[in-house]
């Protein structure tokens, strides 16, 4: 998968604010007492790496972790600074709620968040929907001679029956 790079200080996201401004969900920094409910939510809707990396950007001061809530509900999060410094990701949003530009809003935010803490670039790494990130901000993939921060992760094996 390719690593992708995004200017945060760049015109588009100014473009990105105005496509997210009517999101109808509260996009918010994960409080830390929290952590159970965003872990257990994650690990039912995507992977237990996903639920290491949330809690790493959980343990930040302040968090590093966003929340994206629809009545009361739990429906996307995304994080920063979770497997290295500068980058963007973990993220996800609950199928339910596809479609409706919370994804779109929880990169927006993250991405000021990272901005504000002094950042001018972010890094998605090993991004998935490259397209998703190049039409929204611009990103660009970064070239590189090796596979990525993931390269030799550690993966459960199967239970020999």
């Amino acid at each position: 998968m390719t690593d992708l790079l995004v200017n945060l200080y760049s015109r588009r996201l100014d473009a990105l604010a105005a496509r997210v401004a009517g999101v109808a969900a509260t996009i918010r920094v994960a409080l830390p007492p929290e952590l159970h409910i965003v872990a257990g939510w994650i690990k039912a809707n995507f992977s237990d790496y996903w639920v290491s990396e949330a809690t790493v950007a959980m343990a930040h001061q302040p968090p590093g972790c966003l929340v994206a809530v629809v009545d009361g509900e739990l429906v996307g999060f995304a994080c920063y600074d979770a497997t290295a410094r500068g980058f963007f990701g973990p993220t996800g949003v609950a199928e339910s709620a596809r479609g409706r530009k919370i994804g779109l809003a929880l990169f927006y935010h993250t991405l000021m968040a990272m901005k504000a803490h002094g950042y001018a670039y972010a890094v998605i790494g090993s991004a998935g929907p490259v397209d998703f990130y190049v039409n929204a901000v611009g990103a660009l993939p970064i070239p590189a001679d090796r596979e990525d921060i993931y390269q030799g992760l550690l993966r459960l094996k199967p239970a020999a029956s």
